[in-house]
């Protein structure tokens, strides 16, 4: 999923079945009553500076989240991202589907419009919440997974209204 706000990890904990995790940058169980709450729903909390000890850490517990009957939600860019503009996709979330033959199910929305980060004003306004068809990843290379999942993502996303204006509307 795209991570452009708090919007989405608000909402997506209620529109998603209950039985998922979410992969989260430690640091944020550390964070009064939020991260403790977080903390409860047991997320794979990873050091994002621990590189290849990270990824093992995503591989293991993830692997056992998927076998468990979970999803594992992942915002493969790794932080909030503003509105209109990329960051470079992660390998990670791909790695996940390639060594576990999991399909990836990608979501695109454009909540950064009206819950911007670092900002804590909110915006009235409708937000786009778009689920792409999940696609099989067995068979293919994480490489080729995140480069599916970021081109439909990012499509999708360049679709929908990137403004608060243009995305207003009276329906």
């Amino acid at each position: 999923c795209k991570h452009q706000s708090a919007w989405e990890t608000i909402a997506l904990r209620a529109l998603l079945p209950p039985d998922h995790t979410w992969v989260v940058k430690r640091e944020l169980l550390w964070t009064p009553v939020f991260g403790w709450a977080m903390a409860a729903y047991r997320p794979i909390a990873i050091d994002r500076s621990a590189g290849r000890r990270a990824v093992r850490q995503l591989l293991r517990e993830g692997r056992m989240w998927l076998q468990a009957g979970r999803s594992v939600v992942i915002f493969p860019e790794g932080t909030r991202v503003a509105p209109g503009e990329r960051k470079r996709y992660g390998i990670g979330g791909a790695l996940l589907a390639e060594k576990t033959g999991y399909p990836v199910l990608p979501v695109a929305h454009n909540a950064g419009i009206f819950w911007r980060r670092r900002d804590y004003r909110k915006y009235p306004g409708v937000v786009d919440l778009v689920f792409g068809d999940p696609f099989p990843s067995a068979g293919l290379s994480a490489a080729e997974i995140n480069r599916r999942a970021e081109a439909w993502i990012e499509d999708e996303v360049a679709g929908l209204p990137q403004t608060r204006d243009s995305a207003v509307r009276g329906d």
